[in-house]
C-alpha cells in the first residue's frame, strides 16, 4: 500500500525540481543566443538604399546580413566605407548576387559631425549566385551624390583599445554610376546607412 504523505512529498519535489529547471533556461546567459553581427560590435550596423536603372531594388539590409569595413581614403583626403550583402528577388538576373558599395566621403578623418559632403559611389556585382558576369558601377568622380548628415562615433561594443569607429550617413545621388563601358546605369537615388571604419586617430 502506498504512503499517502510520500507519495505527496515525491510530487512536490518533482514540481519543484521542473519549476528550477525552467527558471535557470530563462535566465542563464549562456543558454541566451549572442546577436549575430557581421559589421558592428552591438550589432546595430544597416544599409537602406533604392536602386533603379541597371539594378532595381529596395535594400533594407541588417547587420547580420552584411559585410563592412572601411578606413581613410588612399589618397588620405577622406574616409571610405564599404557595405556588402545579397541582392534580393527584385534584382532580377542578379538576385542573389553580392553588392558591395564603396562610399567615398569627401571629410576629414577625425570630423565627428559633417553635412553636404561630396561623395563617390562605386558598386560592385560580385561573382557567385545568380547569373551573369561581374559588373562595376562607378559615379567617377563625386559631383553626383551627397552625405547630407554624417557623425562618427566610437563603436558601441568595441574592445578596449580598438580603433573602430561607427559612422552613419544618410544622402542622395543626383546622377548615375555607370558601367565600364557606358551601356549601363545605376541610379542610388537614396541611401542610408551605418557601418564600421578603423582609423588610427590620436
Amino acid at each position: 500500500m502506498l504512503n499517502r504523505p510520500r507519495v505527496r512529498l515525491l510530487v512536490l519535489h518533482a514540481a519543484a525540481v521542473a519549476f528550477i529547471a525552467a527558471a535557470c533556461s530563462a535566465t542563464d546567459p549562456v543558454a541566451a543566443k549572442p546577436a549575430v553581427t557581421q559589421c558592428l560590435p552591438d550589432a546595430g550596423g544597416y544599409l537602406r538604399a533604392q536602386l533603379r536603372g541597371a539594378i532595381t531594388a529596395d535594400l533594407d539590409w541588417h547587420d547580420a546580413d552584411i559585410r563592412c569595413e572601411g578606413g581613410p581614403r588612399p589618397d588620405g583626403e577622406g574616409l571610405r566605407v564599404s557595405i556588402a550583402g545579397t541582392l534580393p528577388p527584385s534584382a532580377g538576373e542578379r538576385a542573389g548576387r553580392t553588392l558591395r558599395f564603396v562610399f567615398g566621403i569627401d571629410t576629414a578623418a577625425a570630423v565627428t559631425d559633417g553635412n553636404a559632403l561630396a561623395t563617390n559611389l562605386t558598386a560592385i556585382v560580385e561573382s557567385g549566385a545568380g547569373s551573369g558576369d561581374p559588373a562595376l558601377f562607378a559615379t567617377r568622380g563625386d559631383d553626383k551624390c551627397t552625405v547630407d548628415r554624417l557623425q562618427r562615433r566610437t563603436a558601441a561594443g568595441a574592445a578596449a583599445g580598438a580603433k573602430d569607429y561607427r559612422v552613419d550617413a544618410r544622402g542622395f545621388c543626383l546622377g548615375p554610376a555607370t558601367s565600364l563601358d557606358g551601356a549601363e546605369r545605376l541610379h542610388v537615388t537614396t541611401f542610408d546607412f551605418a557601418g564600421r571604419v578603423s582609423l588610427d586617430l590620436p
